[in-house]
């Protein structure tokens, strides 16, 4: 069986139980808002997948550090692209008091990863060498220090590198400064396929010089070439960081758990102090949705880049994968505006109550075709990092995109009005955001 069909089947089995399940227990008169419902079962699923993800992303890269050849370094990388595809859905999930991310609140006790997941745009020449402005090889990172690691930046810690392992990563992250990332998928990104072009200038392509080339890190890093098996360890520290954090927020989410925060969000926990009122947790879901399409996904990952112009602020620079990212992450508030999850209805949506939906349907529509046109010119013409640039044609349309995703998310407010929850400009807007 084909693994798509079989993933197909699977979701569609949990599907109809996870409906069953959701109706009995709504039914019964226990009184759990619908829309809670719908949206905690899509997080269910939704990070269950991410994880399992994950865990193929784990397999292929210890393949491919037992046995660095062609293939396995091409079966990693392939595995890589497939878990962000179910991981930058999840993110829609971001910036709404959740245990992804929560700032207070018992649920903080899940770690609230996200930072140590997705990070970006990172320093990657903390990580490993890169090909500087003159053509040489830098120095002085993680790869190449065999013993006490000092990070730089504002009141580093200096951290003992001799072994890379996860807690040596953990150490590290953010680690005197934004900007020194050490962990998540990003950083797998970069050790897996390299820099792509001329960080240093963005109208010269010196290093990979080519529109469909992303990074080419040479398989010798991992065979012959000096600190290979130091490049092994950081894989696999890295990648199981990532399971780690998945799995504990997955548990966040999982069904048959009166103690979890899933439970709490349905007014369910046992521990009755945790409950979530319903109005709170949907004012925080609303307008978490508006701040993530808004803020986050229109200005911090599109519109840093199209305007600046700077591939250094594209999301994924290494493998130019950031269409796909684009993608998956509008395709992550969708599944919550409708109540789907890979072509399946989960129940009660937040858009259902909404009269007149026409301009928010006109905006998704537009937004979708464009999109499409993005991942279209992406696969056959030129990648991300090419469309923006100042001369494309593209980058008018994707500077027209970043205008409506915006547009979309102050039309939250109109939708959450629909169900009985007033939010203000300020509420679906990060404060903080990067003004352009």
């Amino acid at each position: 069986m084909h693994d798509s069909t079989k993933k197909l089947m699977i979701s569609f089995v949990l599907t109809v139980v996870i409906v069953i399940s959701a109706a009995s227990v709504f039914l019964s008169g226990n009184e759990i808002n619908p829309l809670l419902i719908t949206y905690a079962n899509i997080a269910t699923i939704n990070y269950t997948d991410a994880l399992n993800d994950a865990k193929k992303l784990g397999i292929k890269l210890k393949d491919f550090t037992i046995n660095p050849t062609i293939e396995t370094m091409g079966n990693a990388k392939a595995a890589w692209l497939n878990a962000r595809e179910s991981y930058s859905q999840t993110e829609a999930f971001r910036l709404s008091n959740g245990p992804i991310d929560a700032e207070e609140g018992w649920h903080t006790s899940y770690g609230a990863p996200e930072g140590r997941l997705n990070a970006w745009p990172l320093d990657e020449n903390m990580i490993d060498y890169t090909t500087n402005a003159k053509g040489r090889k830098t120095s002085g990172n993680i790869i190449d220090t065999p013993d006490i690691f000092n990070p730089g930046g504002e009141n580093p810690l200096v951290i003992d590198v001799s072994i890379i392992t996860s807690d040596v990563l953990v150490a590290l992250n953010e680690n005197g400064g934004n900007a020194n990332v050490t962990t998540g998928y990003h950083v797998i990104e970069f050790l897996l396929w390299g820099q792509d072009q001329d960080y240093t200038n963005f109208i010269k392509d010196s290093v990979t010089h080519g529109a469909l080339l992303a990074g080419q890190r040479p398989l010798a890093d991992y065979t012959i070439n000096v600190n290979a098996d130091r490049r092994k360890q950081y894989l696999n520290a890295a990648a199981s960081l990532i399971i780690s954090d998945l799995e504990s927020i997955t548990s966040a989410w999982a069904d048959g758990d009166s103690t979890n925060y899933k439970a709490a969000l349905l007014g369910q926990n046992s521990d009755v102090t945790k409950n979530i009122n319903v109005k709170v947790a949907l004012k925080q879901i609303f307008s978490g949705l508006g701040i993530f399409i808004k803020s986050e996904l229109a200005n911090e990952r599109i519109a840093m880049a199209v305007l600046t112009p700077s591939e250094e602020d594209e999301h994924s620079c290494f493998s130019d994968n950031t269409h796909r990212d684009i993608t998956q992450n509008f395709q992550g508030f969708k599944n919550l505006l409708f109540g789907t999850y890979n072509g399946f209805d989960y129940g009660v949506a937040l858009i259902d109550a909404m009269k007149d939906k026409t301009k928010l349907m006109g905006l998704i529509a537009s937004v979708n075709t464009k999109i499409n046109q993005m991942n279209t010119l992406a696969q056959v013409s030129r990648h991300f990092d090419y469309q923006i640039h100042p001369n494309d044609s593209q980058a008018r349309q994707i500077k027209i995109l970043k205008n409506e995703l915006r547009a979309i998310g102050d039309q939250m407010i109109y939708v959450a009005k629909s169900n009985g929850i007033d939010l203000t400009v300020g509420n679906i807007m990060d404060v903080e955001e990067i003004k352009l």
